[in-house]
């Protein structure tokens, strides 16, 4: 069985007070009724959430772009212009919607829906904390794998639709890009999963502790390669520079989402800022401890579901900033180079690293290169070997 939020929520006795007072007073079993109510709510505050990350993500693009260049960014639109996501969101939904003439009208409407919902869609399996996750599904990894991939289909259908060369080759780049850096991150994924014995992103960070030194990405040597392999395979994923080819405004005008004007462009903006926080959510969860705090504190209560959020959030953000450092620290990839990258050497990279991480349980008993190492030294101690 699979936990959820209600099962969380299900431990507070006012809640279970509450399922048995719906079903007394109507006569029949409301779990249902109210379990169905329980994830509409947490979903609907877990959507709106991300919605102004997503539109905050700009505005923290925007201020850190223009410190590293010494400009200033936003700066009239509220207290250092922290409310220009609003006035753009604003201008977006007042922009005329122009469809092509010549455009596949069906697929051209489908194709930023598609992006937003494979983005808002894998945020069911984000571990907020042990008991604010919306669901902790046994196939956690195989599910983020598959729900994340509408997106790139997403992308191209953007290209192709719009009847546009420059948008079309786009589509085709970031089609490509995506399917192919597919591959590492998810070999980077499996090693992780070999080390934890499970796909739900609970085990996964179980497996894991409060301290840095219990963190997979400290586990072994393997590990710590495949977190880097795997940042990288995701940047490429969400089309985020060096990787940026999908959307090369320098050369395809603006890439996949050339035609689309109004909320849809939009749609697809939102869609690659929440992007990065999932995937910075779920590099946090797999290889930095996810939600630990150090002992626990807090255990299951309301101020440790907070200080598990705090830790989570924090992770997260922290390579959030990374990933926008990044983008306005290195040049763009040609395809041919981006290609290479991909297949010559974090493909490889990555396969290593997972028959690397399957050895090491086998032959050491998936313990951690610290605790080997203090192992060693308390029966070195024990041993008169050292004082």
């Amino acid at each position: 069985m699979n936990n959820t939020i209600v099962s969380y929520l299900l431990d507070f006795e006012i809640v279970r007070n509450m399922f048995d007072f719906v079903s007394t007073k109507f006569g029949l079993n409301a779990s249902g009724i109210l379990t169905f109510f329980i994830f509409f709510i947490a979903a609907f505050i877990v959507v709106n959430v991300m919605a102004v990350i997503g539109g905050l993500g700009t505005y923290a693009e925007r201020k850190i772009s223009a410190d590293m260049q010494m400009r200033i960014g936003p700066n009239r639109v509220g207290p250092f212009g922290i409310l220009q996501f609003l006035a753009d969101g604003v201008k977006m939904i007042m922009k005329e919607d122009i469809v092509p003439a010549k455009a596949d009208r069906a697929l051209f409407f489908v194709a930023p829906t598609l992006c937003l919902m494979g983005v808002f869609a894998s945020l069911a399996v984000i571990p907020f904390s042990k008991g604010l996750t919306l669901t902790h599904l046994n196939v956690g990894v195989v599910y983020l794998l598959g729900v994340s991939s509408l997106v790139g289909i997403g992308i191209f259908l953007g290209g192709y639709s719009s009847n546009s060369k420059w948008s079309m080759l786009g589509g085709m780049r970031g089609a490509s890009q995506i399917i192919s850096y597919e591959i590492p991150v998810t070999l980077s994924m499996l090693a992780v999963v070999v080390l934890a014995g499970g796909l739900s992103f609970d085990k996964l960070v179980d497996a894991q502790t409060g301290w840095p030194t219990g963190w997979f990405i400290f586990h072994n040597p393997f590990t710590f390669i495949g977190f880097f392999v795997f940042f990288v395979g995701v940047l490429a994923e969400t089309n985020r520079a060096p990787f940026d080819l999908p959307e090369a405004e320098s050369e395809l005008v603006s890439g996949y989402h050339t035609e689309f004007t109004g909320m849809r462009f939009a749609f697809f903006a939102l869609a690659e800022y929440v992007e990065v926080f999932v995937v910075c959510g779920a590099a946090s969860a797999l290889f930095l401890g996810g939600y630990k705090v150090p002992m626990d504190l807090g255990g299951e209560s309301i101020l440790g579901q907070i200080l598990q959020m705090g830790s989570f959030l924090t992770k997260t953000f922290l390579l959030y900033y990374v990933v926008i450092w990044i983008r306005w620290t290195l040049p763009r990839l040609r395809v041919d180079q981006l290609m290479v990258v991909c297949w010559k050497y974090l493909t490889p990279i990555a396969l290593f690293n997972l028959v690397g991480c399957a050895l090491w349980v086998y032959f050491l008993n998936g313990k951690s290169f610290y605790e080997l190492v203090m192992n060693m030294a308390v029966t070195s101690i024990h041993s008169g070997g050292g004082h």
